[in-house]
């Protein structure tokens, strides 16, 4: 009687050199170290897109098959398309994927004091399904941009690099016992204490002596005031670089891997793209983490925008059906990580349906909360047809759940496949299965990684 089982992912990739995964993996790491926030994950995919033939879609008159165009809004969204042979109309190949990830966020006035410690302070909000100890203690660094009413454009990047980096100290042991005792885990670290400290140093003849001095730092090296941080985007990310992890090197740690593993890898797929049947895409949206709101979301127009765009420089005009026929002949994937049986923990998975670690990518008929609330769930036909193209082309994947237990207790998760399966589209979650999920320092194979890459690259060419 056959029966379905795993394999590792390191022997199904027997074909393929092992060095050619490790060689990949170090792009991959560069990657995550240039790319720490929304707007570094664009400018990182508008490069990597102008160095291999795309051309931004304001720049083009009419658009043929193979042409490479691309088109970003507010900075924090990005999508790249190669145009297929076959007309819009009949459908494209969609692969989706967010480029923000938890963090902590400056509040509006962020910059305080405090007199008896003799230091100045940062307050922080934390954004997204953040586990506010894991931030305790570790090096930290501040990225974004902060505009003046003018309108230009200040970066900032400070703590990277080998210079200073920003932290939030944890209270000692010797004191701690009595206040952490009836805490619970999760509120081990409360949000009012996540505040970084940025100076030791006071401004003389200043009332707010520690406070003066950090803002005429800001405004000698970046020409900025404390009104200016009102009008301002930026972020509190880990000051880590990714690195090789275990004794033989096969996994790879580093913050912001969900879901930037799947922006790197589905971006490497289709620069591979020559002349697809079928117009291929690239999307990578912002603020998946809190739900997908805001323009710049998966919920915006701007799917519809680019599209639009596309049908009328093919035909000359464009025609609603024509854009409606799109969207229900589609296959989309939903690329977004998973998670993997963690060794400390096993008891949290139904061990028969969650993925594993270095068993190729995770494709998840299901992706919601216990009940299958508020997620996607792909047909029975789609499904079908995503295990034939991977089993074709010798990529390596693996069933997995994000709820492997059906208990509520246990939560979930959704991500963007349900606002692509509104549209009609046929859209099931494919993504890189990753241990220590949301933590500032996220473990993922090496060998899953490229796995991804080698099945967005065949989602892409496979034929019907």
């Amino acid at each position: 009687m056959e029966k379905f089982e795993r394999k590792l992912a390191w022997e199904a990739l027997k074909g393929h050199e092992r060095d050619k995964v490790f060689g990949f993996v170090e792009e991959y790491k560069d990657f995550l170290d240039k790319a720490k926030t929304e707007r570094e994950v664009v400018d990182y995919v508008v490069e990597a897109a102008v160095k291999n033939g795309f051309k931004s879609i304001g720049e083009a008159e009419r658009l043929e098959p193979g042409d490479r165009v691309y088109m970003v809004y507010k900075d924090k969204m990005v999508i790249l398309a190669v145009i297929g042979r076959r007309g819009e109309e009949q459908g494209i190949r969609l692969v989706a994927s967010h480029g923000d990830a938890p963090r902590l966020d400056p509040k509006p006035i962020p910059v305080m004091e405090d007199p008896d410690a003799n230091v100045s302070l940062l307050q922080t909000g934390w954004y997204g399904a953040v586990v506010r100890y894991q931030w305790v203690n570790i090096p930290l660094a501040l990225h974004g941009v902060v505009v003046l009413k003018d309108g230009r454009k200040v970066d900032v990047r400070i703590g990277e690099d080998g210079g200073p980096v920003l932290l939030i100290p944890d209270l000692l042991p010797h004191l701690s016992r009595k206040r952490l005792q009836d805490r619970k885990a999760r509120q081990a670290v409360k949000g009012e204490e996540l505040k970084i400290v940025l100076s030791n140093i006071p401004l003389e003849e200043e009332k707010e002596k520690f406070k003066a001095a950090v803002l005429k730092m800001l405004k000698d090296k970046y020409g900025i005031s404390e009104e200016d941080l009102l009008s301002a985007d930026l972020e509190v990310v880990p000051a880590l670089k990714a690195m090789d992890v275990g004794l033989d090197g096969s996994m790879v740690a580093g913050y912001g891997q969900d879901d930037r593993v799947s922006v790197f890898t589905s971006l490497r797929a289709i620069l591979d793209v020559d002349m697809p049947e079928y117009t291929c895409l690239m999307w990578v949206v912002d603020k998946e983490e809190i739900g997908s709101e805001t323009n710049t979301s998966a919920q915006s127009l701007f799917l519809h925008d680019f599209l639009t765009r596309i049908i009328s420089l093919r035909r000359g005009e464009f025609r609603e059906d024509y854009l409606r026929r799109c969207f229900v002949n589609s296959k989309a994937i939903s690329a977004d990580v998973d998670t993997v049986i963690h060794p400390m923990h096993k008891d949290l998975y139904d061990k028969a349906n969650a993925g594993r670690m270095g068993c190729g990518i995770i494709v998840s008929k299901v992706g919601s909360m216990a009940g299958k609330y508020r997620g996607a769930e792909a047909h029975a036909e789609y499904m079908a047809w995503i295990r034939r193209i991977l089993d074709e082309n010798n990529v390596p994947w693996q069933p997995g759940l994000l709820v492997s237990k059906a208990d509520e207790e246990l939560g979930g998760g959704g991500t963007i496949a349900v606002f692509i399966a509104r549209l009609g589209m046929d859209v099931v979650d494919a993504g890189c299965g990753v241990m220590g999920m949301h933590s500032p320092y996220e473990l993922t194979s090496k060998v899953d990684v490229y796995s991804c890459y080698l099945a967005y690259r065949t989602f892409y060419t496979a034929e019907e």
